[in-house]
């Protein structure tokens, strides 16, 4: 997928502005046609009070100042002071207005990146940097704002700004007109080169500022793994030379873009310089009165900050343009696992599980699973041990959906998952992982995500039969307290209780439980067995475990040897086979219990 990524991106970085440009408008622009219009209408009325200025200047020279008209000061001053009225209102106005629309793109684009995100399956993750991904998208997602807004800023304002100032320079003077305007192809030719060079170095600074705010990410999630492994300085090494690459990119991009500055002032210095030499001589020549030549240069004047806008607009729309292809290379990616069309929603009765044939890797020819075939019978405990390696979790992801199998079948009550919908599927299942993770936001808020629609009564009934209400109540807030960072400030056994509390008021029929007391010193796991007991009871389960006191229960145990299953039955029927895979395992348990170095298998 990366390589597809690589693809569209030198694809992408050699197009154009217009193509992004109508599909942001074609998706955005319907839904603020009034906004819009109100800001267009103040822009043009910012443009057309500007453009107006040198017309009261050319009656307040000739009329006033030349020909001693007094009687018109008056009316010229308050037809000034109406035009600058018009000029702050209406900027007011398009600023405002087009604030509210670039802030509500910005959120629209957050929630849309956001659904998509939740939309692509787990292979997408495994192939990205979440603190990078993260990065990315909040820098990137300001691009589509940037663009409407100076687009429109260009269009409406600047362009008609400046043609109605150069409709009156040549009304007041076709001459000057024409000296002024000749410094228009070279500020192009500039602008065009400029915007090349830029294209190629703003990608790369994104993606240096992506990886920089990605590392300080995963140096503050892994904190404690920073200071036990005193790993400060290493870390404080690779970010300060991620630092010095995106200082340098970001140097270079100031570099390359205000090339367009001196340009266009020296560019502007010969204009306004050639037109004062042509008047001064014309002037002397033929004794012109001078409000043609102070209005022309007042338009002139006036002209030059759109026309400099104008100029770098292209250089500044090619900076949001990067990163509005980014947005777009990730919401074009479309999920490697999609419902099949006609798929139905599981209706799901006991809650058999039964896996036939099923062969998956998740790198093409180099399987994980070779034709896994058992079954996990309603309302039963069945365990699945193995050594590290041999296939255990992957079961428990394709079970979930997470994959699409290479072969085989995985079926629940007769249903093969492949032709169900993917969010039937998973509503039916409870997850319980070796490393429960919990979210931003308070105690209750994180046992409801089992099921949005409890009742806090039910939330604090599933924390009960998980063991946890004792321990919530003890917290400040109780049920309401907020949990730290993936719920740092909770020892491993009350996050992993919390977690089967989530598991508990999801009353899902089949219940996943991925080692789920591995972690957890003897006393954790004693209180979390015990809240499993209770979550287990008539429901069909399966259980991975390195610990063979955790599966000596279960109806059936399974189990797997590089990607195989190599024996089932029960604890005491695998037993009477002394020279089997788990006898083997039970005997290591029992030598690691002599030796008191633990029961991992």
């Amino acid at each position: 997928m990366a390589s597809d990524v690589q693809a569209k991106s030198a694809r992408a970085a050699g197009g154009e502005v217009l193509p992004v440009l109508r599909r942001v408008l074609a998706e955005n622009a319907r839904e603020y046609t009034g906004l819009y219009i109100l800001a267009i209408i103040c822009l043009l009325a910012v443009a057309l009070a500007t453009a107006a200025i040198p017309w009261v200047m050319k009656p307040m020279i000739d009329d006033v100042f030349y020909s001693q008209r007094f009687d018109l000061v008056p009316y010229l001053c308050a037809a000034m002071a109406g035009v600058f009225i018009v000029r702050g209102l209406a900027t007011y106005g398009h600023s405002v207005v087009l604030g509210m629309i670039g802030n509500n793109l910005v959120a629209r684009y957050q929630q849309r990146i956001f659904d998509h995100l939740m939309r692509l399956g787990l292979d997408f993750y495994t192939e990205q940097r979440s603190g990078q991904l993260a990065a990315r998208v909040n820098e990137n997602v300001l691009g589509v704002r940037d663009m409407l807004s100076m687009t429109l800023r260009a269009i409406v304002g600047d362009a008609v700004m400046l043609l109605a100032l150069i409709i009156a320079m040549i009304v007041l003077d076709p001459t000057l007109s024409i000296i002024a305007l000749l410094i228009g192809p070279p500020l192009i030719y500039v602008v065009n080169a400029v915007m090349r060079r830029l294209r190629r170095v703003a990608r790369q600074a994104v993606e240096v500022n992506s990886r920089l705010v990605g590392a300080m990410q995963e140096a503050t999630q892994g904190i404690a793994v920073v200071k036990a492994f005193t790993m400060e300085e290493q870390l404080s090494g690779k970010v300060a030379g991620l630092i010095a690459e995106a200082e340098g990119r970001a140097n270079k991009i100031v570099k390359v873009s205000e090339r367009v500055t001196p340009i266009t002032e020296i560019l502007a210095g010969f204009a306004v310089a050639g037109v004062l030499a042509y008047s001064a001589w014309r002037a002397q020549a033929y004794a012109t009165p001078p409000g043609a030549v102070f209005g022309f240069i007042t338009a002139l004047l006036l002209a030059y900050d759109p026309a400099r806008r104008l100029a770098r607009v292209q250089v500044n729309l090619e900076r949001s343009l990067v990163n509005a292809r980014m947005i777009y290379e990730i919401l074009d990616l479309a999920p490697r696992q999609r419902d099949r069309a006609g798929s139905k929603p599981l209706a799901v009765d006991g809650g058999e599980i039964r896996l036939e044939e099923v062969s998956f890797g998740y790198v093409p020819g180099q399987p994980v699973l070779r034709k896994v075939s058992f079954t996990a019978r309603a309302g039963e405990v069945t365990a699945i041990v193995g050594g590290s390696g041999a296939g255990k979790s992957t079961i428990v992801a394709l079970i979930e959906g997470f994959h699409d199998l290479d072969g085989g079948r995985i079926l629940v009550d007769g249903q093969d998952i492949a032709g169900v919908t993917r969010a039937s599927l998973r509503t039916s299942i409870a997850y319980v992982s070796q490393h429960p993770y919990l979210f931003e936001g308070t105690i209750r808020d994180n046992v409801r995500y089992g099921r949005p629609d409890a009742s806090d009564a039910e939330v604090e009934e599933a924390a009960r039969l998980a063991y946890a209400d004792e321990f919530i109540r003890t917290m400040p807030q109780g049920y309401d307290t907020p949990v730290g960072e993936n719920g740092v400030t909770l020892s491993g056994g009350q996050r992993q209780r919390l977690s089967i509390a989530r598991a508990i008021i999801r009353n899902a029929a089949i219940l996943l439980l991925d080692e789920a007391t591995s972690a957890l010193d003897a006393e954790s796991e004693a209180r979390v067995q015990a809240a499993l007991e209770t979550v287990m009871k008539d429901r069909t389960t399966i259980v991975i475990a390195h610990r063979l006191s955790t599966v000596v229960k279960a109806d059936n145990i399974v189990v797997m040897e590089q990607g195989r299953v190599v024996e089932q039955g029960t604890h005491a029927e695998l037993l009477r086979s002394p020279v089997g895979v788990y006898a083997r395992f039970h005997q290591l348990h029992v030598d690691h219990a002599a030796a008191g170095v633990g029961e991992g298998i």
